[in-house]
């Protein structure tokens, strides 16, 4: 990884972006599965709590602008994929304790 952009650069970016339908941020949801950073290219391999969420798009908008932010990205790709399916199992350990899981 070159250009001074790392992993958690682009995780902390997309802590701020939320489902709206549960009030948490996406990175702590686990729907992250992938990221890549290659000298201010950015690839992020994301799912949805579920196949039909109304928001996707908008979510998968908000990731790409909150990448975007971060100085030295040159390009931006957000994947929205189905397979594996999500779980709750993905749910980090911080918020997993917070919801009483």
């Amino acid at each position: 990884m070159t250009g001074g952009i790392t992993k958690e650069d682009v995780l902390n970016a997309l802590k701020s972006v939320y489902d709206p339908e549960i009030p948490f941020n996406v990175v702590d949801l686990g729907l992250v599965y992938e990221v890549k950073v290659n000298d201010g290219d950015v690839y992020v391999k994301m799912t949805m709590t579920f196949p039909g969420c109304p928001v996707a798009s908008m979510i998968v908008m908000q990731a790409e602008e909150a990448i975007k932010r971060i100085d030295g990205v040159k390009s931006v790709k957000v994947e929205l994929v189905w397979d594996p399916p999500w779980t709750p199992d993905r749910i980090s350990p911080e918020l997993r304790e917070e919801l009483g899981l």
